[in-house]
């Protein structure tokens, strides 16, 4: 019961979204500046988009099994791991290297959503 897994995790992730944006908007709001803000706010934009994605793989293996969803699966969580929590970490420690991890993280959002279309055909 693979899908069980993710549709909890993207459950959680979303979750976890809603604090980081809350916590984002209120308490960093005076202690960050505005570009660390952004920063922020488009780590939570993917991470909701990519949770609600995990929702979605753990919908399909319902009805499909295989190598190509599982892969979709983890490339949606491994995404938000990179992407967006590099991008967390980028605006509150300002350390600019953590920068380059994010392409990283949108490849593996990429391989996501292609191994998620062809685990349906």
């Amino acid at each position: 019961m693979v899908w069980t897994l993710w549709i909890s995790l993207g459950a959680g992730l979303a979750g976890l979204g809603v604090v980081i944006g809350a916590f984002g908007a209120h308490a960093l709001k005076s202690r960050l500046p505005e570009e660390a803000l952004t920063l922020v706010e488009i780590g939570v934009r993917y991470q909701m988009y990519h949770a609600f994605a995990l929702i979605a793989v753990g919908l399909v293996a319902t009805r499909v099994e295989g190598t190509l969803i599982k892969v979709a699966g983890l490339s949606f969580a491994g995404g938000i791991v990179i992407f967006s929590g590099s991008l967390y970490l980028l605006a509150t420690t300002g350390a600019r290297w953590l920068g380059m991890s994010a392409p990283i993280g949108g490849v593996a959002f990429i391989v996501g959503w292609v191994c998620l279309a062809l685990s349906v055909r």
